[in-house]
């Protein structure tokens, strides 16, 4: 697997357990690619949704996919603090086309304060069913529930001071 380069503009694209498509994001400009890490940033980009509607981010945000992690993070700047969107997914996968996850329904938003709440669990448990999960994936997606509240709780990784700053830093150079 290759990765994409440094100021390359890419497409996220997130798909559910069945192989649909999920969502895209048109346009993500990529601050660090290697085969396990891709950070990216991206403000004001078309999202697509699988039943065709659109809708245009608010704000700026980096997102941090690994290869090894069942979750990516977003971390959404705005005036008031940080916030961070994650979702439980499947590790990232990069092919020429797209950064490619799937969507496993489980989402922790965290808040400037770094308190949290898990979202969704009805939601997963619908698909879980309906897309029949098997269980060595159920037990690997909670595990990584537990990893990355500890990963919030330790200020760990994207979840650590200033870490959202630089990248937004960073990602300012290729904006001018």
């Amino acid at each position: 697997m290759d990765a994409p380069m440094e100021g390359d503009r890419v497409q996220i694209h997130s798909y559910k357990h069945n192989g649909n498509i999920h969502r895209v994001w048109d346009e993500t400009t990529i601050l660090k690619g290697t085969q396990s890490l891709v950070i990216g940033a991206n403000d004001r980009t078309v999202v697509t949704e699988s039943d065709g509607r659109t809708w245009i981010t608010r704000e700026p945000a980096i997102c941090y996919f690994h290869s090894k992690h069942w979750f990516n993070i977003i971390g959404m700047i705005r005036e008031d603090g940080i916030y961070y969107y994650c979702n439980i997914s499947s590790p990232f996968i990069w092919d020429q086309e797209a950064v490619k996850y799937i969507d496993y329904d489980l989402d922790i938003k965290v808040f400037p304060d770094m308190t949290y709440i898990l979202l969704d669990e009805d939601e997963y448990e619908r698909h879980r069913r309906e897309m029949k999960y098997p269980e060595p994936i159920d037990r690997i997606l909670w595990s990584n529930v537990d990893r990355l509240i500890r990963w919030i709780r330790g200020r760990k990784g994207p979840f650590a001071p200033e870490f959202i700053d630089q990248w937004y830093e960073r990602y300012l150079t290729y904006r001018r």
